[in-house]
């Protein structure tokens, strides 16, 4: 059996008396690529907090790689959902990238060589090592979420954890982000939540529709291929929820969906 990066057993969360997720139970395999998918207000990103140990269950219990958030000393690179606050702030790429190895730096040192170096590593990763010295205000939101995910990089994360890493950003921006991400997984556990179940379905090999409760389906390769394609066809548009309704479950379409 492959190692669980991620388990949650029978947890629930609730703000106050309002009751967000009710007895989740679901398994990440180490090396996997799951999608957390759903409705706004579902409680996608509380899943997501709750796997990376922000926040913690009413009840239920989750672990990572066997042991509590807390105690598993596990390398966790997130990076949170991008907004245009502050994006004129005069600071470059390397300086937000140089912000994921802040752990690593002597307080009362300057940044030094390898950790610049180890910058440097995560840009040429995600395809944004000659944006260096660029500010970061000058960057598209494509690019500016390339360079959120080589911060997260920099601490040689085993899981990577993403919330809404696409949103705001146009057909192509999207599907290069995913390919970035498809790439990564190739040496790291990779988690994104996603507001788009058709674009996110072409690239992850599991899915998470997440709606209060939990539903877990697999997607294999020939699925992939042919989400991906039918991207292509509809310019840029999959409805998700043709998958899930031909899985026998009752999804309706998002609001941003243009299926007719």
């Amino acid at each position: 059996m492959n190692e669980s990066a991620v388990e949650l057993r029978n947890v629930s969360f609730s703000y106050g008396k309002r009751e967000v997720l009710h007895d989740i139970s679901l398994r990440v395999q180490k090396g996997d690529f799951l999608a957390i998918i759903g409705p706004n207000g579902g409680g996608k990103s509380t899943l997501l907090k709750l796997m990376m140990g922000i926040l913690e269950p009413s009840d239920g219990e989750v672990r990572l790689f066997g042991k509590p958030p807390e105690r598993s000393g596990v390398a966790i690179g997130y990076v949170p959902q991008e907004t245009a606050h502050n994006v004129d702030f005069p600071i470059t790429v390397m300086d937000v990238v140089l912000m994921g190895v802040l752990r690593r730096r002597n307080p009362l040192r300057r940044y030094g060589a390898d950790l610049r170096e180890r910058a440097v590593d995560a840009l040429k990763r995600v395809g944004m090592e000659s944006y260096a010295m660029r500010r970061i205000a000058e960057l598209s939101g494509g690019e500016r979420q390339r360079v959120l995910i080589a911060r997260a990089l920099c601490g040689d994360p085993q899981i990577l954890m993403l919330d809404e890493p696409t949103a705001s950003i146009d057909f192509r921006g999207q599907w290069e982000i995913f390919e970035l991400l498809e790439e990564l997984n190739k040496t790291m556990t990779v988690i994104v939540v996603s507001h788009d179940m058709g674009m996110v379905m072409g690239f992850a090999r599991h899915a998470a529709y997440v709606d209060r409760t939990v539903v877990m389906h697999t997607i294999d390769s020939h699925t992939r291929y042919q989400i991906k394609r039918q991207l292509e066809g509809r310019e840029g548009h999959y409805c998700g929820a043709e998958f899930w309704q031909d899985m026998g479950h009752r999804i309706e379409c998002t609001e941003e969906c243009r299926h007719a």
